[in-house]
């Protein structure tokens, strides 16, 4: 049994989405069920006909019905805010300055504080995830340190992983039959 397609009114989480290509598809879809509108068939066997969810084409036909044809077509890709080229360079440009011009106490730039200064600048808002495709697509990559602290004694982790890691690790669970009930932990 395969799964009703959703055509109006889905929403996507974290900039997920549609492609143009099956926004186009979805589209078609929709202008084939107003033709079905027009021509008096019934939200059932419009949803059986197009293999999509009877939901669906009731959310389709009020669109269709408030607004016509208009009402069902694409609006576009929702899109994300962008930055144009020269708020780019002035990103850069800040960046490089560093998190203590900006105000945080050491000289981390974490994918937050990155969000954050990007509000400040630009009025605009990112996510987390938003932020980090667009240092992505503009180059940038995350750092880590290109040496070992000068205080790190490779001997000393050493014998703590042998001598005291064994000492304090917890210890794992039983193997032996559980329950899946909170209450009654006998059941079965």
């Amino acid at each position: 049994m395969s799964v009703p397609v959703e055509l109006w009114g889905v929403r996507y989480a974290q900039g997920g989405g549609l492609t143009d290509a099956e926004r186009a598809t979805r589209e078609r879809l929709r202008l084939r069920a107003v033709e079905r509108f027009e021509g008096g068939q019934k939200n059932a066997e419009i949803a059986a006909a197009l293999r999509i969810s009877v939901r669906s084409v009731e959310r389709g036909r009020r669109a269709w019905r408030e607004n016509g044809e208009a009402g069902v077509l694409s609006q576009g890709s929702p899109g994300r805010p962008r930055l144009s080229e020269a708020q780019i360079a002035k990103l850069e440009r800040e960046l490089e300055r560093g998190p203590l011009a900006h105000g945080w106490a050491d000289q981390r730039w974490t994918l937050a504080r990155i969000k954050t200064l990007i509000g400040r600048l630009f009025h605009t808002s990112y996510t987390v995830e938003g932020t980090w495709r667009l240092l992505k697509r503009h180059g940038w990559s995350w750092q880590q340190p290109t040496r070992r602290a000068i205080e790190r004694d490779d001997d000393a982790i050493e014998v703590w992983k042998k001598e005291t890691w064994p000492r304090v690790r917890p210890p794992r669970q039983s193997a032996g039959p559980g329950s899946s009930s909170r209450t009654k932990p006998t059941s079965r």
